[in-house]
């Protein structure tokens, strides 16, 4: 029987997304938030609909990873945590001096530094804000430190906290990442580098939100990334721009907001719940979620190995890399490349394929010649 406006009869309502993604999770397990690290690995595999369901509806992954078997030495050691903790602590003494010389501003007095605290995330963002708008009016230098700031994802708040903002006094703000790893000769390691101005970038996209409801405000396109000078403990700073992973992230995050489609695809009981559910039944929840495994999900994702080893099963050539995955266009499998390169199968015109003839030929060519040596 079908519902109409004339039938009388209403139509069922629809599950709301926040309660469909708390069902995906478990009633009575308590959601693991999201971050700005998170948010920022989301971006860098923007296609992995197993991520973003799972982070959408907050399900602890690393406890999923165990109880799949699978579980990865994923996070900061103890020993990273500690040295970072203690830099961000030296680069902030005395009312951060090293910082605020880093900036440019020699005489710290010169720069007024708001407090912060608030009661609830609500009421540190609220107080974020307003000191914000009031550095920004008072158009003078201000740091922030440790401000929260929030973005809404999947319809529930997220709630961010960049090491520090600094406001100028011609309305600009600009996001300081303060991290552990070494800037050797000006330069840092690029991969570190890079995942720093991936979550920099999320930060952007919040203190974004608050300048458009700032007058005069503007948030710069790049940030400050503080890091130890060479091999000491003496802190050096590069601007960093994060135009590029602002876009990315936006993207991803417009697309996090539809996370409700994702869970509302999948078969009626499926169920991430750690705490009742058995391995067998979280294995199969999880495998009706397509994933887009990659090698860098290993240093990203708690559930990297077990979507590596399911990849590696199905003889899939994103574990060899996506640049490699982008080579081989049509040919998806290892056994398709292998047969293609020995002209079992393939389209000789494709490109790919000609490619892996004609590797396979130089490397029968050149084993032929080092036995003929022999």
């Amino acid at each position: 029987m079908s519902a109409s406006l004339d039938s009388g009869l209403s139509a069922a309502p629809q599950t709301t997304p926040r309660k469909l993604l708390a069902e995906l999770r478990g009633p009575g397990v308590v959601p693991r938030p999201l971050d700005a690290r998170a948010l920022a690995a989301l971006a860098a595999n923007p296609g992995c609909r197993r991520r973003a369901v799972l982070d959408g509806a907050g399900v602890d992954k690393s406890a999923l990873a165990a109880k799949l078997g699978s579980p990865a030495p994923f996070g900061q050691s103890q020993f990273a945590i500690v040295r970072g903790n203690s830099f961000e602590a030296k680069v902030k003494a005395d009312g951060g001096r090293e910082l605020l010389r880093l900036i440019g501003v020699e005489e710290p007095g010169e720069v007024s530094l708001p407090e912060l605290a608030a009661a609830g995330p609500e009421g540190r963002v609220a107080r974020t804000a307003l000191a914000l708008r009031e550095a920004t009016s008072a158009g003078t230098w201000s740091l922030l430190d440790h401000p929260l700031l929030a973005l809404e994802v999947a319809g529930s708040p997220v709630y961010l906290e960049p090491d520090a903002v600094v406001v100028r006094p011609d309305g600009g703000w600009t996001v300081v990442e303060i991290k552990s790893f070494p800037m050797i000769d000006g330069s840092a390691d690029a991969s570190k580098v890079g995942a720093a101005a991936r979550q920099a970038a999320v930060y952007v996209l919040a203190l974004e939100r608050v300048a458009a409801r700032t007058e005069g405000a503007r948030v710069a396109p790049s940030v400050l990334l503080v890091c130890p000078k060479d091999f000491s403990n003496v802190p050096t700073a590069s601007v960093v721009d994060v135009r590029k992973q602002r876009s990315v992230t936006r993207r991803q995050l417009a697309r996090l907001t539809r996370v409700d489609e994702i869970a509302r695809a999948l078969p009626e009981g499926t169920s991430f719940d750690v705490v009742e559910r058995s391995a067998e039944e979280l294995t199969a929840a999880v495998e009706r979620v397509p994933h887009q495994y990659a090698p860098e999900c290993l240093a990203a994702c708690e559930l990297a190995f077990h979507c590596r080893s399911r990849s590696r099963d199905a003889g899939a050539v994103e574990t060899l890399g996506r640049s490699v995955r982008g080579e081989l266009g049509g040919l998806t499998t290892v056994g398709a490349v292998l047969a293609a390169a020995r002209g079992e199968q393939g389209d000789p015109d494709d490109p790919a394929v000609a490619a892996l003839r004609r590797a396979r030929a130089l490397r029968d060519e050149a084993l032929a010649g080092v036995a003929a040596c022999r």
